[in-house]
């Protein structure tokens, strides 16, 4: 185990809804929510000002729409996330040639492997202090959590105890001490199922977890969790930051506190977790071959089921329709404890399937209007799309119905702007991305 606490962890705050908020100036301290805004709909990030109503992520939209009815309910903007990660993935790259991302907001950097600097606990503190100063500057205002460690697993508790906006150092020699008091949920592979069986033997704390011998682990969980868990409570976590990684597949899983039985609710999850993939698919530069849907039903039996493309795709609708196809021909009526989307077969080159898995009569814009990445509804705009008009300038899309859209025009340099109400099909309106109004890429 490392000596010095030189593996830094760091989580964008909030960061979908921070960035809107930093571009959208009459949403700012407001609370703002990103996600699948149709009915089926799953929130993807919170605002902080949206969290105090109990809204979180993986929540569905309908239940966020309740506790936090004043809220802006936003579907995303992919193309300006994926930006600003570029730009907090560069810093990190000045910091040390192993960085090691999670996802867009999330990243692991081991310190020691970088230019020889000194890595003493002031020193440490300093440079996570001046990264996060760089980072808003950099992104425009956007904030980060900065945890230090002497493992992956004490650097990501550092960070999530810095929440929102700090940085913590986890001292070493004080790592088992500092969790103790921490929920065992704070331990990777802790979920509801696995908290569950461990709630029998009295477990509500990581404290708990260490007064238990690596026999009852063991017992209770089998031996290669059991071990892994065991050595986890104790902060012996030798992993390495990895940047290189073969990435051979993609995937999301969401183990859910109860079981969820209602097929159209199954449906809508998977559309989410489908968009969540193919953002880390398209993050890559990949395109994958084969979509694997997983579930585990409540007797912990899983079943796996998976379609294989003609060619490779990044397409989000490709992805999306094929899971739902796949969920579609399993028997969900004893109810689904974890449910989770996948893909493989990754290649670099898109390869378009000499048939078309995507229903023509199906609506262009019904699976990505219930995801968290960025879609155009059809017809029409998708709230917190970027738009211009050509006599009132750039703005965003408020909200649409009744054959009209109304646009906010501000921009992220501006004072909160005035809003105005126009036609849906009104010419002088187009998006901001060169799209259609359909969501659509113009032709040619």
């Amino acid at each position: 185990m490392r000596t010095r606490a030189s593996i830094l962890h760091l989580d964008l705050d909030a960061f979908f809804a921070a960035v809107e908020q930093r571009d959208k100036p009459s949403l700012r301290g407001k609370p703002v929510i990103v996600g699948g805004v149709g009915p089926r709909g799953v929130v993807s990030t919170a605002s902080y000002e949206a969290r105090r109503f109990g809204v979180g992520s993986a929540m569905a939209m309908a239940e966020a729409r309740r506790r936090c009815p004043h809220a802006a309910f936003l579907s995303g903007r992919f193309g300006a996330y994926r930006d600003a990660s570029r730009i907090v993935m560069a810093l990190l790259g000045e910091l040390s040639p192993r960085v090691e991302p999670l996802s867009l907001d999330e990243a692991f950097v081991d310190l020691e492997a970088g230019e020889p600097r000194p890595l003493d606990d002031g020193s440490l503190l300093r440079l996570a202090e001046e990264l996060r100063t760089r980072l808003t500057e950099a992104t425009g205002g956007l904030t980060a959590s900065v945890g230090l460690g002497s493992s992956k697993f004490i650097a990501k508790v550092a960070s999530e105890l810095a929440k929102p906006d700090g940085v913590r150092l986890v001292l070493p020699g004080s790592e088992v001490d500092t969790i103790a008091p921490l929920s065992a949920r704070a331990v990777p592979g802790v979920g509801p199922a696995t908290m569950e069986r461990l709630a029998r033997l009295g477990v509500e704390t990581i404290a708990d977890l260490q007064r238990l011998t690596r026999a009852d682990l063991v017992r209770e969980l089998g031996r290669s969790a059991g071990e892994h868990l065991h050595d986890l409570v104790f902060a012996r976590d030798d992993r390495a930051v990895e940047p290189e990684r073969e990435t051979k597949s993609i995937s999301v899983e969401d183990t859910f506190e109860r079981d969820i039985v209602d097929p159209e609710t199954l449906a809508g999850i998977a559309a989410r977790q489908a968009a969540h993939v193919v953002q880390r698919l398209t993050g890559n530069g990949l395109f994958a071959r084969t979509v694997t849907l997983k579930v585990r039903r409540p007797d912990f039996t899983s079943v796996t089921r998976s379609r294989t493309l003609d060619g490779a795709t990044g397409r989000l609708d490709v992805v999306a329709r094929m899971a739902r196809d796949l969920l579609a021909g399993l028997d969900v009526t004893g109810g689904v404890r974890l449910l989770g989307v996948g893909v493989s077969g990754l290649v670099e080159v898109a390869q378009e399937p000499l048939f078309d898995l995507v229903d023509p009569a199906a609506p262009a814009g019904r699976v990505v209007e219930e995801s968290s990445v960025p879609a155009r509804r059809a017809p029409g705009w998708h709230p917190g799309a970027d738009v211009i008009h050509d006599a009132f300038g750039s703005g965003w899309v408020w909200g649409t119905g009744l054959g009209r859209v109304t646009v906010r025009f501000e921009t992220a340099d501006t004072p909160p702007g005035p809003v105005r109400t126009f036609s849906i099909d009104d010419p002088a309106l187009r998006p901001a991305d060169g799209s259609t109004a359909d969501g659509a890429p113009p032709e040619g």
